[in-house]
C-alpha cells in the first residue's frame, strides 16, 4: 500500500496544516473501501490496480481542493460592493485626470498627441494605485466573512424592484462616466480663461474664433444639464420614459449647437505662417467643418436610438 501512502501524503501537502490529519484519515478510509471492494471482485490486488484506482480519483491537488476549496481573493459576499466601488473610484479618477490634463493642454503649447498621452499615462498611474488600494482593502475585509447581510439587503422589498424590461434599460457605469468626462471636458475648454493668469492666457491655445467661442459659452448650460443628467443616471441606473425623453432633448440640442457651429465662417483662428507649406487655411476650415458634422452624428444617433427605445417602453 505504498502508493496509497504516497498519494495521501501528496494530497495533504496541498491542504492547510490544521486539516491534514483529519482529511488524511477520511481519504485513507475512502481509498481502502474502494480497494477492498475491488479485491473481493478480483480476488486480489496488484500495484497496477491500486494505481488505476488512484488515477480515477484525480490529481492530488484536485482532490485537496474538493475537501478545502481555494479561497478567492475577494469574498463572494463582498464582490458586488467591490465591483461598484472600483468602477466609481476609477470613474472619478478619470474625471480628475481629464480636468488636470485639459487645463495643462490649454495653458501651454502642448500638442494634441501629447495631451492624449498625458491623459492616458496619468489615468493609468492613478487607476493602478486606486485598483491596488481598493483590492487590498477588500482582500483584508474578505479575511473576515460578513456575518450578516447589509442593511440594504435586509430592508429591501419585492414591491420596490424595477419592472422587468429589456437589457438596455440598465445603465452601465462606463457609459455614465464617459458622458461625465465629455461634459467636463467641454466646460473646461469653454471657460478655461477664467482661471488662467495673463501670461498663461497669452501662451494658451484656442482654435475657434471669438464668435464661435461665444456660441460655445451660450451652449455651456447644456453641459451642466448633461452633468446633472449623468448624476441622476448614476443614482437610478435604469432608463425610464422621462429619462429617455430628457436624453433625447439634451442630445438633440447638442447636435443642433454642433451643426450651427459648423456654419460659422471663419470658424478657426489660425496663424497663416504656422501652417504655411503644410496645409492651406481653406483646407483646415473644411476639415474642421467636416469633423463637426461627423461629431454631430453621435448625439443624433443617440436621439434616434432613444426615440426607438421610448416607443418600446410606451
Amino acid at each position: 500500500m505504498e502508493l496509497v501512502k504516497r498519494y495521501i501524503a501528496a494530497v495533504q501537502r496541498e491542504l492547510p496544516e490544521t486539516k491534514r490529519d483529519e482529511i488524511g484519515r477520511e481519504l485513507n478510509a475512502n481509498i481502502m473501501d474502494q480497494l477492498d471492494m475491488l479485491a473481493e471482485q478480483q480476488g486480489g490486488l496488484t500495484d497496477t490496480d491500486i494505481a488505476a484506482v488512484l488515477k480515477q480519483m484525480g490529481h492530488p491537488r484536485t482532490v485537496a481542493q474538493q475537501f478545502v476549496p481555494p479561497q478567492p481573493l475577494i469574498s463572494p459576499g463582498y464582490m458586488a460592493l467591490y465591483k461598484n466601488t472600483l468602477f466609481m473610484v476609477l470613474g472619478i479618477l478619470f474625471l480628475l485626470q481629464v480636468v488636470d490634463s485639459t487645463s495643462a493642454w490649454l495653458s501651454s503649447q502642448m500638442s494634441f498627441l501629447l495631451y492624449m498621452k498625458s491623459l492616458a499615462s496619468g489615468f493609468m498611474q492613478d487607476s493602478l494605485l486606486g485598483f491596488t488600494s481598493i483590492t487590498l482593502a477588500f482582500w483584508l475585509m474578505s479575511r473576515h466573512e460578513p456575518k450578516q447581510h447589509s442593511r440594504c439587503e435586509q430592508s429591501w422589498q419585492p414591491e420596490q424592484l424595477p419592472k422587468a424590461g429589456p437589457h438596455w434599460q440598465h445603465i452601465s457605469l462606463q457609459d455614465i462616466f464617459t458622458d461625465l468626462a465629455t461634459y467636463v471636458f467641454l466646460l473646461i475648454v469653454i471657460w478655461y480663461p477664467l482661471w488662467l493668469s495673463t501670461e498663461q492666457l497669452a501662451n494658451s491655445r484656442f482654435l475657434f474664433t471669438d464668435n464661435a467661442h461665444q456660441l460655445l459659452k451660450w451652449a455651456s448650460p447644456l453641459a451642466l444639464l448633461g452633468i446633472a443628467s449623468s448624476l441622476w443616471q448614476l443614482r437610478k441606473r435604469f432608463w425610464s420614459q422621462s429619462m429617455l425623453l430628457g436624453n433625447i432633448v439634451l442630445n438633440g440640442a447638442f447636435a443642433a449647437v454642433i451643426l450651427l457651429l459648423a456654419t460659422f465662417s471663419p470658424l478657426l483662428k489660425l496663424e497663416p505662417e504656422v501652417w504655411q507649406g503644410v496645409l492651406q487655411l481653406e483646407q483646415l476650415e473644411r476639415a474642421a467643418v467636416t469633423g463637426l458634422v461627423i461629431t454631430a452624428m453621435f448625439p443624433l444617433w443617440e436621439v434616434v436610438r432613444d426615440i426607438l427605445r421610448l416607443k418600446k417602453l410606451g
